[in-house]
């Protein structure tokens, strides 16, 4: 890093410093950190260690193309890559024109290469989900087993599954004898430092049995901490996202399938969606600002969805939803 040319360097800090200026969240700069350094080190070695604003489409081209098939990375990560040279592009123009009065961006004007899907959706079953449970706790990881339960049954992504702390499984909490409701809002992602704050709901009946086996074991280790998932070395910290990657892990060892935790998320939505919740309630409890993102995330075809109000040669009527009997 330290061959790095200076002037790109300063660049980078000068950019970093500006997106915090701007309100960005400290993980969303180290994420563009991490994208600089990937390119000026890519520059260093092919690029002749250009100053950014010497760079070519001619080298743009080069750098897509490196990715793609020297560095492996998918269609879906170029985009992203170039999307940061992108965006110091735009600072370079906003913020250094009295520099650089001839600066213009170049980025944009290269094609992205075409998207695809570089892992296939896994859609577990309510059977697959359940054996992965069961084998749990049959095992006694009932930490484990108590983070499976709560991304199966509140939706929530990774980042925010770590945030929940054991205070907010408190009966006071329950909302129509059905749902946890946490007493505080959550970060959720979205724009700014502090991202978007959400209050977080939990289906209480299905989590319950594994969030009490998970506090008794909590009891019987002398564990307190405020958080439901504390970091083993440091217990006034919630665990790192590597640890939630690795218990996945686990998961997909079980189930003999890929189980990623936002899979669970697309589990959550289609559990409630074939209670006959209403998109409009799904799209509530999840905290989605958008109908659209609901038919993003249930998995039912069209089939099914048709087929609920047809049965034995009968139109048959909405039924009325219940979330307690989820």
């Amino acid at each position: 890093m330290t061959q790095i040319n200076p002037q790109n360097a300063r660049l980078t800090e000068d950019f970093l410093d500006y997106l915090r200026s701007t309100g960005k969240a400290e993980t969303t700069v180290r994420a563009y950190e991490s994208d600089l350094a990937i390119f000026f080190v890519w520059a260093l070695r092919f690029a002749d260690n250009k100053y950014f604003p010497e760079i070519s489409k001619r080298d743009i081209v080069a750098f897509q193309n490196w990715l793609l098939r020297e560095n492996k990375n998918s269609p879906a990560r170029v985009r992203r890559l170039k999307s940061t040279l992108s965006s110091l592009s735009s600072y370079i123009e906003a913020i250094m024109d009295d520099e650089l009065p001839n600066f213009r961006s170049i980025v944009r004007k290269i094609e992205n290469p075409v998207n695809e899907a570089v892992r296939e959706k896994t859609v577990l079953t309510e059977g697959q989900a359940q054996e992965i449970l069961d084998r749990l706790v049959e095992r006694g990881q009932y930490e484990q087993a108590c983070f499976f339960a709560l991304a199966l049954y509140s939706g929530r992504r990774k980042s925010e599954l770590l945030l929940f702390k054991a205070s907010y499984f408190d009966d006071d909490n329950i909302i129509y004898g059905s749902l946890y409701r946490t007493p505080e809002k959550i970060r959720t992602k979205g724009r700014g430092a502090n991202g978007k704050m959400l209050t977080c709901y939990v289906l209480a009946k299905p989590f319950k049995p594994y969030l009490d086996l998970w506090m008794k074991e909590r009891e019987k280790r002398g564990i307190q901490s405020e958080w439901l998932f504390p970091d083993k070395s440091d217990p006034t910290q919630h665990i790192p996202v590597s640890t939630a990657n690795s218990w996945a892990e686990t998961y997909s060892r079980i189930s003999g399938r890929d189980v990623y935790l936002h899979c669970l998320r697309h589990y959550f939505t289609t559990s409630l969606a074939r209670a006959d919740i209403p998109d409009s309630v799904i799209k509530s409890i999840v905290g989605w600002e958008s109908l659209e993102m609901v038919n993003t995330y249930k998995d039912i075809d069209e089939e099914e969805e048709i087929g609920k109000y047809f049965s034995d040669g009968e139109i048959i009527g909405r039924k009325d939803a219940d979330i307690a009997d989820l």
